[in-house]
């Protein structure tokens, strides 16, 4: 046997730190830090180690890509159209639904569309691969672990009454682990859905409801194609937008401040002037 193919792989070695029982990690971390003023190891690996001990008390619904933000392909879509969506998107892997986004019938990998491209007669029927489905409240080291062994990368989440409240990947949870980047633009949890920034101008969260949004700026953003603000502005995207990208969308300004390839957390929303001849 190849020595090199029976060493434990990454995710095995993180599962076994991720098991160990509350009072042995706190100990583990007493010896961390020991082994790190030593200067047996730097700041960024000893945060990565922490990082991956601390997943063991974090929920899936709090690092789960929610509901409205979740970008899912039909049933019934063609497979050009599945193609288009997948370069628009540059995402590896797609929730598929019938009928809404609580009918998840599996998940399509981008990666699967190129046989497609030989054989068209090919229908996403025989493309996608089951889905495996995980409530709300999993641990994030016990959801590594299942991800480890059923070799899956994706996970829908439900909620306690079976519909689907989001979505959570493997890159999800280890990001958890390395950590977030964080910037100028982020919030404090605590603070409030919409702050106001000096030129007249807020800064909102992606996440803040659509009716909550009208309320605090006295409009009538339609809540027809998403129920956040963040997802209305992908709508009006029609794809993921980019950091610094911007769209102006019945009277406002909607500068992407912060967003992933998969998620946008926070707006840069400014009130454009109204046209000539138009409020008095």
């Amino acid at each position: 046997m190849d020595p090199a193919s029976s060493r434990p792989s990454i995710l095995d070695r993180l599962s076994a730190l991720l098991t160990r029982e509350p009072d042995e990690r706190a100990e583990f971390v007493e010896l961390l830090h020991a082994a790190h003023q030593r200067q047996l190891f730097d700041t960024d690996a000893l945060g990565i180690i922490e990082g991956a001990l601390q997943v063991a008390d974090i929920p899936v619904r709090e690092v789960m890509v929610p509901r409205a933000q979740m970008e899912v392909v039909r049933i019934d879509q063609s497979i050009d159209e599945l193609i288009d969506f997948a370069i628009r998107t540059s995402h590896s892997r797609f929730p598929v639904v019938g009928e809404n986004k609580d009918d998840v019938v599996g998940v399509l990998l981008a990666k699967d569309l190129l046989p497609a491209l030989r054989h068209p007669e090919l229908t996403l029927q025989a493309l996608i691969r089951p889905a495996i489905f995980i409530p709300e409240s999993k641990r994030l080291n016990l959801l590594l672990r299942e991800f480890r062994v059923s070799r899956n990368h994706m996970a829908i989440v439900v909620d306690e009454y079976g519909g689907v409240s989001g979505l959570v990947t493997i890159e999800d949870v280890l990001e958890q682990i390395v950590g977030d980047i964080e910037d100028e633009y982020d919030f404090d949890e605590d603070a409030d859905n919409i702050v106001p920034t000096p030129g007249g101008r807020w800064r909102v969260k992606a996440l803040t409801e659509v009716e909550d949004f009208n309320a605090a700026f006295d409009c009538k953003m339609s809540r027809e194609d998403a129920a956040t603000i963040g997802g209305l502005v992908m709508h009006h995207f029609g794809r993921m937008p980019a950091r610094d990208e911007s769209v102006e969308i019945d009277g406002f300004s909607f500068k992407i401040l912060r967003a992933d390839s998969r998620r946008v957390y926070t707006l840069l929303v400014e009130r454009l002037p109204a046209p000539d001849g138009v409020g008095g």
